[in-house]
This record gives C-alpha cells, sequence and structure tokens, in this order.
C-alpha cells in the first residue's frame, strides 16, 4: 500500500519562510509544546488546493521510511497536508470491504451526508472500501474498533 507508512502530526501552523528556492517552504507546526518543522516543495499534495496560512490548524502527513536529519526540532519532508476545522480529525488508512482499517483502529459507518470523493474533489460513483482513503471524522466510540461516521471521504486512488 502506497500510504502505509505515512505518519502524521497535527497541529497550528506557527510559521511559513522560504527554503532555497521560492518552490520550496518550510513550514512549523505547533504540536502542544512541541514544534515540529516540514520541507513542503511542489511535490507536497495539499488537500483542496488549500493556502496554507499562520494560524491554520492542519494534519502534514509525512513518510516514516525516508531518512529525517537528526536535528532539533525534528524535521520531515512533508508528502500531505490536510487543513482541519476545530475539533475534525483525519486518518490516512486502508479500509477494507466492511469499512475497517487495516489495523483494526477505526470501523466507518456512512450516513446519507457522508461526502466521499477523489482526490481531484469528483464524486467517487463506487462503493468505498478495498482502498487507502483520507477520512475526516470528529468523534468515535469506545467499542473496539472504535466507530465513527465520517464527514468526508477521500479515496486516494492508486496511480496507474
Amino acid at each position: 500500500m502506497e500510504y502505509s507508512t505515512y505518519q502524521s502530526i497535527t497541529g497550528i501552523i506557527q510559521n511559513i519562510s522560504t527554503e532555497n528556492s521560492c518552490c520550496t517552504w518550510m513550514v512549523s507546526v505547533r504540536n502542544g509544546s512541541d514544534t515540529v518543522n516540514f520541507i513542503v516543495t511542489g511535490d507536497t499534495k495539499i488537500i483542496d488546493n488549500t493556502r496554507l496560512r499562520r494560524g491554520m490548524r492542519i494534519a502534514a502527513f509525512y513518510d516514516a521510511n525516508l531518512p529525517a536529519p537528526a536535528i532539533f526540532p525534528p524535521q520531515y519532508q512533508a508528502e500531505l497536508i490536510v487543513p482541519l476545522r476545530n475539533n475534525q480529525q483525519v486518518t490516512l488508512k486502508y479500509f477494507d470491504a466492511n469499512l475497517v482499517a487495516e489495523d483494526n483502529s477505526l470501523k466507518l459507518n456512512l450516513s446519507p451526508l457522508t461526502n466521499v470523493v477523489t482526490e481531484n474533489g469528483q464524486r467517487y460513483r463506487c462503493a468505498p472500501g478495498n482502498a487507502e482513503m483520507l477520512v475526516y471524522y470528529t468523534s468515535t466510540t469506545f467499542s473496539i474498533p472504535p466507530q465513527t461516521t465520517p464527514q468526508k471521504i477521500i479515496v486516494m486512488c492508486p496511480t496507474e
């Protein structure tokens, strides 16, 4: 699976600065009392092509298998950035046909209001499942696995 090695950090953008190129930025994200820096390039996917700005709450995904410099604060290459609203959470996992995450960390209960789209914002016309999916939600049950009714699902269609 293309995204199985991705990890995420959720926080508030504290600063955005350009690096050696005008096409590369350093985005500093505050997560609680910690700061993490992300390198954002033209290859970084930013959901909904949202313009990043200070004070914005985001989830930044990086590939945990890529080398990272041993510096403080930590610095990672951002692969995917997801703008978030207050109390909104996001996960990027493989979900099976029953809409259970591969690691059994979440079960999805779809409602007629769940917006299911592809990465480019088009309506996903098949039943979601058996795919990597970016899932937006606000709360979960205390069951095992936790269950949620997602607000939005972006099906990460495989590239041919």
